[in-house]
Formats: C-alpha cells, structure tokens, sequence
C-alpha cells in the first residue's frame, strides 16, 4: 500500500481544485438559501391571502358560529334568496358562499349545507367551515334535548399515560418522535451521501479510463490501491464540501441579519418571551419536562460513536461498488442497468427504518434488516435511539465490515478486468467471467 496514500492526495486535489467542485461548492448554500427564502415568501403570501366567504343561513341558527380572524373574513347575507346571494358573490369576487338550508330538524341542516365557489376551495378552508359547523349544530342538538352543555364541557378528563420501563426509566410520547428524528436525520444523511459521492467516485473512474491515462497509473499501481485511492480521496472531498457548506450557511446568515436588518439577538429575545408565555399553563410546562427528559433519555454517545462506525462502513460499502460499475461501463448511459441493485437495497432500508423501526423497533423485521450489511447502515443508526443492545451493534458492524472486505475483493477484480476493456457494453454474464480471471 505504499502508493496508496500518493493517490488519495492525488484524488483529493483533482476533485477540490476542479472548476464544477468549486462552483457548486460556493453556489449550493447560496442556491438552497435562495429557495428556501423563495419557499418561505411564496407560503407566507398565500397563508397572509385574505378570504372573504359569504354565509346565507336560512335556518337563522348559525350566523353567531362565524367569527372573523385575521385572514378570513365572514360576510353574513340575509333576507335574500339563494339565487340572489350567488351574484352578490360573483360581483364581489369573495371566496364563496357557504349555504344552511332551512330545515326543522338538526340533521336535516346538516345534510343540505353547500359551499359553492369558482374554483376549487382550499382543503384547510373547508375544514375549518366543517369544524365550526360540526360543533355548533351538536350544541343546538344538545341543548334541544335538554343537556347542559357547561356540565359536559368541565367534566371532560384530559388522559396522558406515564411510561416507564421495568428498570425504573421514565419516558413520554415524545420520546418516539425525537428518536425517528435522530435516527432518520442520520439515515437520511449516510443515503445522500452514498448517492452524492458514490456517483462522483463512478465518473472519476469512467473519466480517467475515457481518457486513456488509467492505462498508465495501471502499469506501476495495483488496482485494489488505485480503487480504494478513490474512495478515500473522494470521500476527504467531500467532507471538506459539507465543512465549507456549513462555514458558508454561517456567513450568508450573519450577512442575511445585517443587510435585511434582522437582528438576531432581539428575534431570540421575542422567541424566548413567547416560550415563557407560553409555559404559563400547565400542559406546556408538562411538554417542555418530556422534550427534557426524552433528550436526557437519548444515548447520545452511542448514537456519536456508532454513526462514525456506520456511517464510514456503509459508505465504504457502496463506494467500492459504484467504483466496480465505473470501471465496468465506458460511459456514464451504461451505468444505468447496474444502478438498480445498489440504490434498491438503499431505497428498501430507508422505507423500513420509517414504516417500521418506529412502530416496532425490536421486531423480527426491524432487527434482521438491521444485521444485513447493505441496510444495516441505515436500519441500525434508527434503531439505535430505542436502545439497542451493545452486542448487537458489534455483530452488525463486524458483518458490515468483513462484507466491505468482501465486496473491495469482489469490486477490485472487476476493476482489474474492466479498467482496460474499451467499446464493449459489458453485461451480467460478461461480470461473473471476469471474476474468474
């Protein structure tokens, strides 16, 4: 391997010192920047529209149901016929008419209530208008049966359950939801990285042996050096990329701050107002001691250690694969037939991880999948949040590690053949001859 460490440092400044390395090294916090903002103002714009929906109540019983707010306003018609409110709203251009018959029984009303409106009515608008329906028609019901809707009202019971392990340790509901975030955030990661990088290492090698010059750092490097040389290198790349990213998204926020006269400290100090408004009743006080208490619960230094190991296994994995193919093809077209086995058991170990780590995350399912080496990656790191025994942990990563070993053999001999071998589209069959050579 003493050549290795000559062709990584080569690997590495060819891809940092390349002119498309360097521009989307600078543009994609600028881009992602810019698309959030677009995002941000465009949701902003449609949740500030105001909406003025027109309300003819023929049954006189719910016209006190609507009360304005700040983008929706309640525009109440009387003594006017159905057809007549219609070309009011037409003339107006408001939102819609919303439209309670006149029936005598409460169950009538609600059958025949429409709502019309030119164009299709938004989906949390028509919530809305059923929510408030729905609740004052079951009041006007109740009342009509002589049931003192007060009484109902205070002797609801609020329920939360407190959990807690045979061992003693306390845990809430929120529990589960910062664990998925924690461990969908790392599987989430190790899956896009694959995917970025994996695809850069691939057309480094078609690049080189297009060019021809792979025929000549073949002749004094052999290739199991020359692969893993662009493995490591490439990866090195990108974690300067992530590094300069997250150095850059720090500089565009302070610049942001000051040129759109945003201060941060005065935003921090409204939020923090906010929260400790809010923290004024009891319910929020009891949320804020589970959000604690399921961070507290979070095995933080394993959750550390065990992404380093994942992580750098997983994408050393894929890595050696998506060098194979590279060095398998002559082009970037032909790529695509061997692409489908590598991303489907990526794409499988992510469907599981959300479907199913969370609801059962010691199942039979969450549990095998999180030992076979090319979805334990990403099966594990989610599965690690609810606890997972050390030993296990270790099993996988030795399966995961002696099937990188494996696969570096099984790639560098396709890697060997295939490096050299020019104008033929190689298939399945052409692969399994080359590993007997």
């Amino acid at each position: 391997m003493n050549h290795l460490s000559l062709i990584i440092k080569r690997e590495y400044l060819t891809k940092v010192k390349n002119k498309s390395f360097i521009v989307m090294t600078i543009l994609s916090p600028l881009i992602f920047v810019a698309l959030f903002g677009v995002v941000a103002y465009l949701s902003q714009l449609n949740n500030n529209k105001e909406r003025t929906i027109a309300i003819l109540d023929a049954s006189g019983m719910l016209e006190n149901a609507f009360e304005n707010s700040t983008y929706t306003k309640y525009n109440i018609l009387s003594a006017v016929s159905l057809d007549e409110a219609l070309e009011i709203v037409k003339l107006s251009k408001d939102y819609g008419l919303l439209y309670i018959p006149e029936n005598a029984e409460i169950k009538d009303i609600s059958k025949g209530i429409k709502f019309y409106s030119e164009e299709s009515p938004s989906l949390t608008i028509m919530s809305s208008l059923e929510g408030k329906l729905e609740k004052s028609l079951t009041d006007i019901q109740l009342l009509n049966e002589g049931v003192d809707i007060e009484k109902i009202k205070s002797s609801k019971i609020s329920v939360e359950i407190d959990q807690e392990s045979f061992s003693g340790q306390k845990s809430s509901k929120i529990d589960n939801l910062l664990k998925l975030a924690f461990g969908g955030a790392a599987g989430y990661l190790l899956f896009m990285f694959i995917i970025i990088y994996g695809n850069m290492i691939m057309r480094s090698v078609i690049e080189e042996k297009t060019s021809r010059i792979i025929e000549v750092i073949i002749s004094s490097v052999k290739p199991i050096q020359l692969m893993m040389g662009k493995i490591i290198g490439t990866s090195l790349a990108g974690i300067t990329q992530f590094a300069i990213w997250v150095v850059l998204g720090g500089i565009i926020l302070s610049v942001g701050s000051a040129v759109f006269g945003m201060n941060i400290s005065e935003m921090q100090a409204s939020q923090t107002a906010a929260v400790q408004e809010a923290m004024q009743t009891p319910q929020a006080e009891n949320m804020a001691q589970n959000v604690i208490l399921a961070i507290q619960n979070l095995p933080l230094t394993n959750l550390v250690i065990a992404f380093l190991f994942f992580f750098i296994g997983g994408y050393l994995l894929y890595s050696s694969l998506y060098a194979a193919i590279g060095a398998a093809v002559d082009n970037e077209t032909d790529t695509q037939q061997f692409m489908m086995p590598i991303l489907m058991p990526l794409i499988l170990a992510v469907y599981v991880g959300v479907f199913t780590v969370i609801e059962d995350p010691h199942g039979t399912i969450s549990t095998v999948f999180s030992f076979i080496p090319f979805t334990s990656p990403v099966v594990m790191l989610m599965r690690i949040p609810f606890g997972v025994p050390i030993w296990q942990q270790i099993v996988s990563l030795l399966l995961l590690i002696g099937t990188f070993i494996f696969t570096v053999w099984f790639a560098a001999k396709i890697y060997r053949v295939g490096i050299l071998m020019y104008g033929k589209k190689p298939s399945y069959k052409e692969l399994i001859k080359w590993l007997k050579y």
